[in-house]
């Protein structure tokens, strides 16, 4: 009877599962793998750009600018602040000192990284101020 009763349960569930599946073709409109491969095709190629979008990059300057401002601002923070590099240097320290040499290596290669990004967001810092200026020179870049 145990067996029986599998059986039945089993047939139920694969049979609903056919039922779903006959469903999901039926939905797509044919059943053919073609067509469901066309209905996934890539759109067209957007055209190429006529300008050089100055006039949305003048809009999006300031938000660039307080991103970048923030970014290093937790930067150089102190060990309290979450993604510093003193916090990180910190975990360091600690590794090192508890001799857990895979992690020290680790987290020495993210701390050299998070280093290296100072230099590269003060300069784009300095580049977003300069598009700043030259779009309130140029009424926001809507002029030429």
């Amino acid at each position: 009877m145990p067996m029986l009763r599998t059986a039945a349960v089993s047939l139920a569930a694969a049979g609903g599962l056919l039922a779903t599946a006959g469903l999901a073709v039926a939905d797509s409109g044919s059943g053919s793998p073609q067509s469901a491969a066309a209905s996934h095709a890539p759109h067209a190629p957007h055209a190429a750009p006529t300008g050089d979008g100055a006039r949305v990059l003048c809009q999006r300057a300031p938000r660039i600018d307080q991103r970048i401002t923030r970014a290093l601002t937790r930067l150089h923070g102190d060990a309290t602040v979450p993604g510093s590099i003193a916090r990180l240097q910190k975990r360091v320290d600690n590794a090192g000192a508890a001799g857990h040499d895979e992690i020290k290596k680790f987290l020495d290669g993210k701390l050299t990284f998070r280093k290296s990004l100072v230099p590269t967001l003060e300069q784009r810092q300095k580049d977003v101020r300069g598009v700043e200026k030259w779009c309130a020179a140029r009424d926001n870049g809507s002029g030429s």
